[in-house]
């Protein structure tokens, strides 16, 4: 029996789909107050919802009966400092637990981490699994909370659980709707002045549950894959989705000093409203920064194809076009 965790969110309900697409019965955790997501609806006769919290054992305990796969999706993401603790004690613990259970159970495991969690390359070369993030106070709560997670995943795997871990970068799809990645289509939509010169690694969440479901079912363990289709700078990021939109695309680069005010304002603002800052300090210093990815292990490893991003981004324009 499989076990999926964050089975209501953006990724691990899009694993969970291409699941049951196979006719594979599944077992999925949710909270009690989440969601079923509509894209599930037609496969209720192959999943067995269960509701756990990651933090709660012995409720994560009764959904272990009978399980020897387990994708770890669920994870708490966030920017703001108010929830940087709670945070990192839902994303650490969470997976301890998960961990822990795999452990007693025999159970495979599938760790969904982020490139957050990964280091700089030098100028000009590609990140690749090889760099870790150095654990500074200069870097973002969440990417501390992933790479604190993948240190579980870590011991558990030198106490003997089979497992791997995937790195995705910025995932895309029609299924986030407005949230998440989902934002970046919808700002530009509304109407985008400026651009920024930085760039970042995109992937099809479709792509990240086949190359998932690949990595489970073969013998590779002990291993991080980057799971990145393509590199793209955010001005022509931007530029491709305002011409899917049919609107204007941004014409002024924000310069990194524009970049600072704009998010120290952010901050102010939210402050004052109680409000999620618009922009926040760790994704303003991103902006301008060339972040590209090296996608050749997790190719070798099970000879994947990525879906163009420029079709992913269409097929994102015309979801939101319709909804």
């Amino acid at each position: 029996m499989i076990l999926v965790t964050g089975a209501t969110g953006f990724v691990g309900s899009v694993l969970a789909r291409r699941l049951a697409e196979q006719n594979i019965v599944i077992r999925c955790l949710k909270r009690q107050a989440s969601v079923i997501p509509q894209i599930l609806l037609p496969y209720s006769h192959l999943i067995d919802w269960r509701e756990a919290d990651i933090l709660d054992s012995p409720t994560l305990e009764d959904a272990f009966g009978g399980i020897t796969q387990v994708y770890h999706c669920a994870a708490w993401v966030s920017f703001k400092e108010a929830d940087k603790e709670p945070m990192i004690n839902t994303n650490v613990k969470g997976t301890a637990n998960v961990v822990n259970l795999c452990l007693d159970y025999d159970a495979r495991l599938v760790h969904v981490s982020s490139i957050a969690a990964l280091g700089q390359a030098k100028p000009g070369e590609l990140i690749t699994e090889k760099h870790y993030l150095e654990e500074t106070p200069a870097n973002n709560n969440y990417a501390v909370s992933k790479l604190e997670s993948e240190m579980e995943v870590w011991r558990g795997i030198a106490e003997g659980m089979q497992g791997v871990v995937v790195n995705p970068s910025v995932i895309i799809g029609p299924e986030a709707g407005v949230d998440g990645s989902g934002k970046i289509f919808d700002t530009v939509r509304r109407g985008l002045k400026y651009y920024t010169k930085g760039s970042c690694g995109l992937v099809d969440v479709d792509d990240v549950a086949r190359c998932m479901i690949e990595l489970m079912n073969s013998d590779i363990t002990a291993e991080r894959y980057i799971i990145n289709a393509e590199n793209w700078k955010f001005k022509d990021l931007t530029e491709n989705i305002a011409e899917c939109f049919g609107v204007q695309p941004p014409t002024t680069e924000a310069k990194p000093w524009m970049l600072e005010l704009a998010w120290r304002g952010a901050s102010f603002w939210s402050a004052l409203t109680g409000n999620d800052p618009a922009l926040d300090k760790i994704a303003a210093q991103a902006a301008s920064v060339e972040q590209n990815y090296d996608n050749s292990k997790i190719k070798k490893a099970i000879n994947i194809t990525f879906k163009p991003v420029k079709q992913t981004i269409q097929e994102v324009c015309s979801a939101l076009k319709t909804s």
